[in-house]
């Protein structure tokens, strides 16, 4: 295995917990492919049939979804060892929920589907173990896209900030935190415009409810803040 593509795998979600020799084990047994991609050029199209998950070697990718029209949204740029299409990988529909294109050169390799239903000759415990991963991976996306929907209901920039401010600070029991977004991340996990919530953050600041710097964030009135989210318990 290249030595690249061992480190970039070896910190992909999907293998967390397997050591070198299991990699080989599962690389072996589901027998995935390599492709290369220039920058450009399209890895799948929204719509097409999927076969296959893709772990990023190397390189960076954008996922984006089109309209009709021509729009294009970037929904996530991916790194190397990121993964790609588990959402829908095993759906009876089986087509990719969105096209990926390649931010600079990048080689992906391909796990075929199938796969991950078969049982391993071997029974080793690489396979349960890659098998566990992905359920986690799943279901950690399913509850970011709950959560995603609860902040669609709330009404207004100062209250989807409030609640996602005392969520983190109710997380990590400390007044200071990192953010685990980024500002772009976090104006599109909140629906709203980038320059609309730096506004709103500023004012805030202005009025001594926080202090931030960067990703980080200080609470300085947490009952203030409290008052825009009741719900939160």
């Amino acid at each position: 295995m290249h030595d690249t593509w061992f480190k970039n795998l070896s910190i992909s979600p999907l293998f967390q917990g397997i050591d070198e020799a299991g990699l080989q084990d599962i690389l072996a047994c589901f027998q995935p492919h390599v492709a290369g991609f220039k920058k450009g050029e399209y890895i799948c199209i929204e719509g097409d049939q999927q076969t296959s998950i893709g772990v990023l070697l190397s390189g960076r990718l954008n996922i984006v979804r089109e309209s009709i029209t021509g729009n294009r949204q970037v929904m996530a740029i991916l790194a190397p060892g990121d993964i790609f299409g588990e959402m829908a990988a095993f759906t009876d529909r089986k087509r990719w929920p969105a096209s990926v294109t390649a931010v600079e050169v990048s080689e992906i390799m391909y796990i075929p589907i199938e796969r991950f239903s078969v049982t391993c000759a071997k029974s080793c415990n690489s396979h349960a173990q890659l098998i566990r991963n992905m359920l986690q991976i799943i279901s950690k996306k399913a509850m970011v896209l709950n959560r995603k929907v609860e902040y669609l209901t709330v009404k207004g920039m100062r209250e989807k900030l409030c609640r996602y401010f005392i969520e983190l600070y109710q997380q990590k029991k400390l007044p200071t935190f990192e953010m685990d977004m980024n500002r772009n991340e976090l104006a599109d996990f909140l629906n709203v415009s980038r320059p609309s919530m730096s506004r709103e953050m500023g004012r805030m600041r202005d009025e001594g409810l926080i202090d931030f710097y960067r990703g980080s964030v200080r609470i300085l009135l947490p009952d203030e803040l409290m008052q825009y989210c009741p719900e939160v318990i």
